[in-house]
């Protein structure tokens, strides 16, 4: 991680000044933001194949990138969980230096053109924009910037390698191929460590490839930054349950030294109501992997997912991830797509444009609605959700205002599939079989700043200390777990680790 000082001492590029003076402030602020070109709402709900969202073009990220004011201090900075130098990347993309901005952008992120895509920029570094925060306009369009300069990359054919030290020899294994997992391998392979990844399923990339639709993120996309890991030097080993295929101990014993442990969030909530086990209620976790992964969504696939097309879908909970059970239900056929949630659209947790994209899609929001039972046919298929309005109270914990009951408000909406979307907690297989690893009450590992698990030679980090969390937030944790592991390894092995 790079300080503020650290920064300040990058303006001093002679091309950053001449074009802080190439273009008075006043013009820079008087340029509206740029808009995202997408696909038409009609195309776009009937295919899976093809990104909503279109990109940019040359002209229109230099024109954004021309918006960027270079601050003195870039509070953006402190908005980006990997602490990515904002200004000096969109700079680049100002100066025409796409491949400059890139290997920016690669010192601090493994995925940028996944995060460019899939990250709530608007939560975090577009938040503490000066455009924000003191002009109140809109803030400079970092996301899409950062997806244009990744994007760039893969089409031109001219990829940029972060550079790799000489090997140590030091043998470490990273447990589950998420975010967390990939930004932890790619810092621990610049170090020079000989790095390999184990995953269960069959396919390299966690809740990127089995819990994002290729709408939003194709799967070239992470295929794509998955080879430039294995171009560094990262190992990867699927199919592989530790635990089940091999346990750490025989890892140990095959010469590894450290461990971490990415594994994420794969165990979905359910609300534990009347009727819940009814047949075609399911987690959006199995609905999306089963049609994301398995190829559910072909018609050359056998992989059993219920009929949706011509039926009514309700989707319970109103995250980025209900969002894809619904618009993918939409994809498939769905006669109606309903959200239910029981707060309003003002705390609603997904991100502004996927709700955007949903309502353009057709999808119905059902709001100050809680799901209270589930009435099944004679063959124990769901067939109606009996729902209770809900009013809304004071804030709790979580900042929102709290639903409160209605009393004898109850109505009943027809629904032949349901799927659950109301959060997940940390996946129970290896804090089940490891129980010297320390966890908290909600089953996720616990890790100090470091993160450092309560064994020494084992890091964790992502979903599986936080639960259901971001995409950036979980590889900040992958990239801490590196610093940390690279620090414990050094006191270990001062001989090798330099």
């Amino acid at each position: 991680m790079k300080d503020l000082a650290y920064y300040k001492k990058e303006r001093s590029e002679a091309w950053r000044v001449e074009l802080r003076k190439s273009m008075k402030a006043k013009e820079r602020t008087s340029r509206p933001r740029v808009k995202m070109p997408e696909l038409e709402p009609e195309e776009r709900r009937h295919i899976f194949d093809k990104e909503v969202n279109i990109g940019l073009t040359v002209e229109m990220a230099i024109s954004e990138a021309q918006r960027c004011l270079d601050c003195p201090d870039p509070t953006c900075v402190d908005g980006c969980p990997v602490n990515i130098n904002i200004p000096k990347f969109i700079k680049k993309i100002e100066a025409k230096d796409f491949k400059g901005a890139i290997a920016v952008l690669k010192e601090y992120n493994t995925l940028p053109a996944v995060c460019g895509r899939v990250c709530p920029q608007e939560e975090q570094c577009e938040s503490k924009c000066f455009y924000t925060v003191t002009l109140k306009k809109e803030p400079i369009a970092i996301g899409y910037l950062e997806r244009f300069a990744a994007d760039y990359e893969r089409l031109s054919g001219d990829s940029a390698i972060p550079e790799v030290k000489e090997s140590n020899g030091i043998k470490v294994a990273g447990i589950g191929s998420g975010p967390a997992s990939l930004a932890w391998a790619a810092d621990m392979a610049r170090e020079g460590y000989d790095v390999t990844v184990f995953e269960a399923l069959h396919e390299i990339g966690g809740v990127l490839k089995y819990g994002i639709p290729e709408y939003r993120l194709p799967n070239e996309i992470i295929d794509f930054e998955i080879e430039n890991l294995k171009r560094m030097g990262v190992k990867f080993k699927t199919n592989f349950v530790i635990g089940k295929t091999k346990t750490i101990e025989q890892l140990r014993e095959e010469g590894y030294k450290a461990f971490f442990i990415g594994t994420g969030a794969g165990l979905p909530r359910f609300m534990h109501i009347p009727g819940e086990n009814s047949i075609n209620i399911l987690s959006a976790n199995e609905f999306l992997t089963r049609v994301n992964l398995m190829g559910g969504a072909k018609e050359d696939y056998d992989t059993p997912i219920p009929e949706v097309k011509g039926k009514n879908v309700a989707v319970i909970g109103a995250g980025n991830t209900a969002m894809d059970a619904v618009r993918t239900s939409l994809r498939l056929g769905a006669k109606r797509a309903m959200i239910i949630y029981r707060r309003s659209r003002a705390e609603m947790p997904a991100r502004k444009e996927e709700v955007k994209h949903a309502e353009e899609e057709g999808v119905e929001f059902i709001f100050q609605t809680n799901p209270v039972r589930y009435i099944a046919d004679e063959q124990g298929r769901v067939k109606k959700v009996v729902v209770q309005k809900m009013q809304l109270g004071e804030p709790d914990a979580s900042g929102r205002r709290r639903p409160i009951p209605i009393p004898g408000s109850e109505y009943e909406i027809d629904a032949d599939i349901v799927i659950v979307a109301i959060g997940v907690s940390p996946n129970p297989l290896i804090p089940s079989i490891y129980p010297e690893l320390k966890t908290n009450r909600w089953g996720a590992i616990v890790v100090n700043e470091d993160q450092q698990t309560s064994v020494e030679d084992i890091f964790a980090g992502g979903d599986i200390t936080r639960g259901g969390s971001t995409v950036i937030l979980a590889m900040g944790d992958g990239r801490r777990a590196a610093a940390g592991m690279h620090k414990y390894l050094k006191a270990k092995f001062p001989e090798k680790v330099k």
